[in-house]
């Protein structure tokens, strides 16, 4: 199951509201909706959770490049809205090199040396997500995120299960968050 909310700063604190993204099919798109959330550029956190899987945080700050953490990339990658957080640039490939994805593949996909039993759902080498391409298990992005709100990167890494909540506590806004969940 997940869960998306907007959380904009502005004058008077945080105001959340739930999100769908059905029709958010990149980060570009997801950044245009934070952005529409608060009219005075102010910071918008987009933050989406997988139950028991995996959470992100999209920061955008004004008309600023979106600033991106995800808890669990090989997670995430299984995810349609996971896929939109886990850009290129964010998980260190060049989106210009084809041979990005090939240069430690075998001639069978399969990562030098290694056999296709890593494959426990079926969809390809473990931590790919179906697309060929080998994702890193945990963090990745900006831990730093959320550090001048309040949430260093140790205290990032260290969330719970209730990520989302405790992210929402530390801000001051979670009666806010709670009133979209």
């Amino acid at each position: 199951m997940y869960f998306a909310a907007l959380l904009a700063r502005t004058e008077d604190g945080w105001e959340a509201s739930d999100t769908e993204l059905d029709d958010v099919e990149t980060l570009s798109d997801l950044a245009d909706l934070a952005r529409e959330a608060s009219p005075d550029d102010d910071t918008v956190l987009v933050l989406i959770e997988q139950e028991d899987g995996w959470f992100g945080v999209v920061r955008v700050d004004g008309e600023d490049d979106p600033r991106i953490y995800v808890s669990d990339a090989a997670a995430a990658a299984r995810s349609s809205y996971g896929e939109i957080l886990l850009t290129d640039e964010l998980l260190g490939r060049d989106p210009g090199d084809p041979d990005d994805e090939l240069d430690s593949l075998d001639l069978d996909g399969t990562e030098d040396g290694d056999d296709q039993s890593d494959d426990e759902d079926g969809d390809g080498p473990a931590g790919d997500g179906g697309s060929g391409e080998i994702v890193p298990h945990g963090p990745v992005g900006d831990p730093g995120i959320l550090d001048d709100l309040g949430i260093s990167e140790k205290e990032l890494k260290l969330l719970s299960d209730d990520a989302l909540t405790e992210i929402a506590e530390a801000l001051g806004a979670a009666d806010v968050l709670e009133t979209v969940r």
